[in-house]
């Protein structure tokens, strides 16, 4: 096994670029909503705005789970940027996003969806090819995009 500090031979750095070891896995939920994927989108955001988010994540940034999350919700990725853009701290930003998020924030329907995309039939199909291109076609417990962004990020060992 790799280490994150060791590129990964025949992995998706190769195929991709830089991996930011530092973001939150997309299961990690967050504080004020229950939401998964959004400390991770949040995070991303906060590269982005300081010019730090690698090329290999700008490819699907506001994109993939950022932009399912934000459909979910009903509001445009611009505006969880800007409200990460303008918040002065934590409590502030959690305040700003609330304010523009639906009362009802369907958390257990998006949560199921989260950590079952890449699951169905054509899904996982689409997965299967991802693992292929990372070297981890035997690895039984890569079964969703989240687990596969896991994999590749070294949380999955």
């Amino acid at each position: 096994m790799t280490s994150p500090s060791d590129p990964k031979p025949n992995g998706f750095s190769e195929v991709t670029g830089e991996i930011c070891y530092d973001l939150p896995s997309a299961y990690v939920p967050h504080p004020a909503t229950g939401l998964l994927h959004l400390p991770r989108f949040l995070a991303k955001i906060r590269k982005h705005l300081k010019g730090e988010l690698p090329k290999s994540y700008q490819r699907n940034f506001t994109k993939g789970f950022d932009r399912f999350l934000c459909l979910h919700l009903g509001v445009n990725p611009e505006q969880v940027v800007e409200c990460v853009r303008a918040a002065t701290d934590d409590r502030d930003l959690d305040a700003r996003l609330l304010a523009i998020f639906p009362p009802d924030l369907r958390v257990h329907v998006w949560n199921r969806e989260l950590v079952q995309k890449g699951m169905s039939e054509m899904g996982r199909g689409v997965l299967n090819e991802a693992k292929h291109k990372m070297g981890a076609d035997a690895r039984t417990d890569v079964i969703s995009f989240a687990d596969m962004i896991d994999f590749d990020e070294g949380r999955l060992l």
